[in-house]
């Protein structure tokens, strides 16, 4: 398993993390995705660290901090070994101030997630998304309080915009708070957004990419095909109208272009999907979900290889986007604004 750099920070992570979306099996949406219990949840854990996987990743709101426990006693006796990442911002009770970036809310959503995990300390805490209603200052102030105190070791965002990123950053510099280390995003070969403005701020400022979802909310499993109706155990029935939404056609057009390339490498579409995401600038560590041990084992076999240059250019073209505005303009003068891929 290959070890990169955490943005800007010390800290060694492995190039693919586990994510523990589909432990517990509660709620509507973020217990939607699988009902491991302690058990598989613990294989799947021994499976990982012998593949020299050692990041896990939760929220408070997976399956209602269901998922949090699981991992918690899935990895008692051997804390030492694993690199605990966690979120929190997101409802997670009905009190007026079960939610956001607050003082209040943080310092209570901190120690529950240190109840339920078991654990003194979370390696890495990510706001789970931007609280416009909190001034940065307070939020960031706190982070370094619980940094202070040993409870979190580094602290990272998922789902900001560009501008929160950058105004949280400057915050951080000009008060000598915790620097985001990390950004947990979304980003997958049919979802490239994240290059136009995240992927230069990150090369920029040092904030390293934590990958959510980079089958692109489950459609580059191999099992979807032109022509073809979806799978009856397919996640996408439940969760498929609640996640980033594209043209029939352009994801066609990039399976298509995966299948190529499987037949030539031998890969599995999966595996050629996540191996392309980390060749990419800023990607520290890519979230591999599973449901079971061979899903696992799959998806650890993205690793230990490399696609071609033209391969990945087989890629690139497949997966061409327009960008937003200004970005599409900027592209056009690139002795300017170079690209970062």
């Amino acid at each position: 398993m290959e070890y990169r750099q955490l943005g800007a920070s010390g800290l060694k992570v492995p190039v693919l993390s586990f994510g523990t979306g589909t432990f517990g099996g509660k709620g509507e949406f973020f217990g939607a995705w699988g009902s491991t219990d302690v058990t598989e949840a613990r294989r799947l854990v021994d499976i990982c660290l012998e593949a020299g996987l050692n990041m896990f990743d939760s929220a408070d709101v997976y399956s209602d901090g269901a998922a949090e426990s699981i991992l918690g006693e899935a990895i008692k006796g051997r804390r030492d070994r694993v690199l605990i990442s966690t979120k929190a911002t997101f409802r997670s009770g009905d009190d007026p101030n079960d939610v956001g970036s607050s003082r209040f809310h943080l310092l209570r959503a901190v120690d529950a997630a240190l109840k339920r995990l078991g654990t003194d300390y979370i390696d890495l805490f990510q706001l789970h998304g931007f609280d416009a209603r909190t001034p940065v200052e307070e939020t960031l102030s706190t982070l370094d309080d619980l940094v202070r105190a040993g409870k979190i070791r580094y602290v990272g965002a998922s789902n900001f915009s560009g501008w929160h990123l950058m105004k949280s950053l400057a915050v951080a510099d000009r008060y000598g708070y915790p620097r985001y280390v990390a950004h947990q995003a979304y980003y997958a070969l049919i979802g490239r957004d994240y290059e136009s403005e995240l992927m230069p701020l990150g090369l920029d400022q040092g904030v390293g990419a934590v990958v959510w979802s980079p089958l692109g909310w489950g459609r580059l499993t191999g099992k979807l095909r032109r022509g073809a109706a979806l799978p009856a155990q397919s996640r996408l029935h439940a969760t498929g109208d609640k996640g980033p939404q594209m043209d029939d056609e352009y994801l066609y057009r990039v399976i298509d272009a995966l299948d190529a390339i499987a037949a030539e490498t031998g890969k599995s579409v999966p595996q050629i999907a996540l191996n392309w995401l980390l060749q990419r600038p800023t990607v520290a560590t890519v979230v591999i979900g599973a449901r079971n041990e061979e899903q696992l084992r799959q998806n650890l076999g993205a690793v230990g290889w490399n696609l071609t240059a033209d391969q990945v250019a087989k890629l690139d073209a497949a997966s061409a986007f327009t960008s937003a505005y200004p970005y599409w303009h900027q592209s056009g003068f690139a002795e300017l604004n170079p690209s970062p891929v």
